[in-house]
Order: C-alpha cells, then sequence, then structure tokens
C-alpha cells in the first residue's frame, strides 16, 4: 500500500478531478432518467422508450448510488475502500451497457460507455493502491 505522502500529487490531482466528472456525468444521466418526461428522455436516449420502465428505473438509482459512492466516502474519509468499489461497480455498469448496446445493434452510441469504463478503470486502480489497509473513521 501506498502512504499518503508518497502519493504523487498529480495523480492525486488527477483521480479527483475524474471522480469528479465521473460522478457528474452518472448524476445527471440518473437525474435525467428519474425526472425527464419520458417522450424527451426517449428523443435523447431511444433505448429508454423502448425498455420496461422498471429497467429504467432501476439504472437511475445504480447511476445515482455509483455518483455517491465515488464521492462521499473519499470526501467524508468514511470508509474509503467504498471508493474504488463503487469505481468497480460502475465499469461493470459501463460494460453491461456496451454489451446491451451492442445487442441491439447500436456499436456507434457505445463511446460514452467505453470512456466511463476507462475513467471508472483508472478511479479503481487508483484509489485501491491509496487506500491504507485499515482506515480510521
Amino acid at each position: 500500500m501506498t502512504n499518503q505522502s508518497t502519493f504523487p500529487k498529480g495523480l492525486h490531482i488527477a483521480l479527483w478531478t475524474v471522480q469528479g466528472l465521473l460522478a457528474a456525468g452518472f448524476a445527471w444521466g440518473g437525474l435525467m432518467k428519474l425526472i425527464q418526461p419520458a417522450g424527451q428522455l426517449a428523443q435523447m436516449w431511444p433505448w429508454t422508450g423502448q425498455v420496461p420502465g422498471s429497467l429504467l428505473m432501476f439504472t437511475a438509482i445504480v447511476d445515482l448510488l455509483g455518483a455517491l459512492g465515488l464521492l462521499l466516502p473519499a470526501l467524508l474519509r468514511i470508509q474509503p475502500i467504498l471508493t474504488p468499489i463503487a469505481a468497480v461497480g460502475c465499469l461493470v455498469l459501463m460494460v453491461c451497457a456496451t454489451v446491451f448496446h451492442i445487442q441491439r445493434g447500436e456499436a456507434a452510441l457505445i463511446t460514452p460507455n467505453l470512456l466511463f469504463a476507462m475513467m471508472a478503470a483508472f478511479v479503481a486502480w487508483g484509489r485501491f493502491i491509496k487506500v491504507p489497509v485499515t482506515s480510521k473513521r
């Protein structure tokens, strides 16, 4: 494990920047799915009008939980191990979204999913090497 004092400052800044962008993206997506009228949402993301409402609601909640998990544990320094775990969850979600779109013949739409997956992998990697074995509350 890497100690806070030897952790490169540039990497620390990069991790927080990527975490913030990733959390903002997931929060935006989750909120859009929750509050946007179905017709408007389907114009933006056609798949949302073609899946059950329960799946749409589930993905909205997962997006919001991912956004919270990327930021809160690390910011509050309460169970910081949850941040890289949330990043792995976001990575898995983006892999599933990529497969979903490819199966639907929407391979041209997977670029944001792949970008978010790479960002989540970076956060997971960076935070796993930084989290101390025993975290203090």
